[in-house]
């Protein structure tokens, strides 16, 4: 199985508001930079949107080492909440609706096919690709048009 590392960062102009999502992967002497965003979204949902954009672009089931600085998305998986509002109907143990299932639904799905380890990493500190990955997801802000108003 291919060894693939994935740095991954999220923005938001406003929380909610217009944000982006950048990510770097990481394979043998090959590197690809992503990046996207939306109008009206949360912080969240761009930190989700860049692991999920690295992993749906393998080709291949993968061995791949996330790393990120949200730690929404690192303990989600690292203390098993995922799992748990999966098994409970998307529900958190208070009984309220999980927050973005629909993105934690397409990233467990694609755990599911690759062997996804996640690393939590400082924000905005000495690590280059995190910085990297900070600023392709402030770039992937949309800025608003004319049609926006």
């Amino acid at each position: 199985m291919k060894q693939v590392t994935l740095y991954t960062d999220g923005a938001c102009s406003g929380n909610p508001g217009a944000g982006g999502w950048g990510c770097v992967l990481l394979y043998g002497e090959h590197r690809l930079e992503l990046s996207g965003g939306e109008m009206q979204t949360t912080n969240n949902r761009m930190e989700l949107m860049a692991v999920i954009a690295g992993l749906e672009r393998l080709k291949y089931p993968c061995e791949v080492d996330v790393y990120s600085d949200s730690a929404y998305v690192v303990r989600a998986f690292e203390e098993q909440w995922v799992y748990a509002w999966e098994k409970s109907d998307w529900k958190k143990a208070d009984g309220k609706s999980v927050l973005n299932d629909d993105l934690w639904k397409r990233l467990l799905s694609l755990t599911r096919v690759h062997r996804v380890t996640f690393h939590k990493v400082q924000g905005h500190a000495d690590d280059e690709l995190n910085n990297r990955c900070d600023a392709l997801a402030r770039g992937g802000i949309p800025k608003p048009t004319a049609d926006d108003f």
